[in-house]
């Protein structure tokens, strides 16, 4: 590397193992132990389950109809991925929101996924609003679906996961919308999800570079341009 500084070397080393380790998860030279992490982060939960929507949420809002052999390919590179959950194939005031999980908690569902499909929330009012529903559903019986118009999805699934919630909904690519919200834009890309999680330390069981591989391939098909921000910076590299 000829003369290069020290300091440029040691970064770029560092962006190095960023890439090779935070993609499976593995730890990186320099960061936090997952129990140092916890306890500077408390209340982080030691798995995450990501609920991929993807190809049901995310394809809806296509303008586009996107062929079933296209959809089945997509899907198929998905379970390729180690994501356990894969949706294939919802709506109220927030001030119901706390009611209406009650009614569907009593009638046996086992788990309520909250949206902000708007994406207009904080973690402010993400935590306001999930100390209200959990006076009546415990966390283990919620899930979180949080859209990214505000550029806020992360920070407020990082509060929700700081109370307690150990599953969340995104969209590989960052695809989907609302189409009820004019501007609202994509689910929070299941890319970005997945390199916040892994530098926290934190098991998710999936290969980000294998979901990155499944998003460049359905952008391909749609012809659309990645919403992901990890997918934009390593490609584009």
């Amino acid at each position: 590397m000829g003369n290069m500084p020290s300091a440029v070397k040691h970064c770029l080393s560092y962006q190095q193992l960023l890439r090779e380790h935070l993609w499976i998860g593995d730890s990186v030279a320099g960061a936090l132990h997952p129990t140092q992490e916890s306890s500077q982060l408390s209340g982080l939960p030691g798995y995450v389950k990501i609920v991929e929507v993807g190809p049901r949420d995310g394809l809806q809002n296509e303008k586009i109809i996107v062929p079933t052999d296209i959809k089945i390919e997509f899907i198929n590179k998905l379970s390729q991925t180690g994501l356990s959950v894969i949706e294939v194939t919802s709506f109220v005031s927030s001030r119901w929101v706390p009611q209406v999980s009650k009614r569907l908690y009593s009638m046996g569902c086992y788990e309520i996924s909250l949206g902000d499909t708007i994406g207009v929330g904080t973690p402010g009012s993400m935590k306001r609003m999930l100390e209200s529903v959990m006076k009546e559903i415990p966390p283990g019986a919620l899930a979180v679906h949080c859209h990214d118009t505000y550029g806020q999805a992360l920070a407020n699934i990082l509060t929700a996961l700081q109370m307690g919630i150990n599953v969340v909904d995104s969209a590989v690519s960052g695809l989907g919308g609302c189409p009820y919200a004019k501007g609202a834009s994509g689910n929070v890309a299941t890319e970005d999800l997945i390199y916040m999680l892994n530098g926290l330390g934190l098991n998710t069981g999936v290969n980000l570079y294998k979901v990155m591989e499944a998003g460049d391939f359905i952008c391909r098909a749609v012809n659309k341009t990645t919403n992901s921000k990890v997918a934009q910076a390593s490609f584009s590299v």
